[in-house]
């Protein structure tokens, strides 16, 4: 029983310890081709949102995104995610550019 708790803490600790467990945002391009990428002139996001893992909603999709910003063109997309206190809120956000 002892050793099962030693490892319990030490996984939990472990678990704490992890970079962005209190704040993340990062951004990554959701393209694999880059030789020819034109942003163009337009821009549009969409959004998920998550709220104690119990709850979520909006639309994330590329159409949402381009929607928003007035785009009949894509030309590049984006992810950026934002994480807040492991998770408790989350925002998962497209972002496309082109004309």
């Amino acid at each position: 029983m002892k050793k099962w708790l030693k490892m319990t803490g030490v996984l939990v600790a472990a678990g704490i310890m992890q970079t962005g467990c209190v704040y993340t945002h990062v951004r990554a391009p959701l393209d694999q081709n880059f030789d020819k990428t034109e942003l163009g002139t337009k821009k549009g996001r969409a959004d998920i949102h998550t709220v104690m893992w119990l709850a979520a909603w909006g639309d994330g999709g590329t159409q949402a995104a381009a929607e928003d910003g007035g785009l009949t063109v894509i030309r590049h997309a984006d992810s950026e995610l934002r994480l807040f206190l492991f998770g408790a809120y989350t925002r998962l956000t497209t972002i496309v550019y082109g004309d």
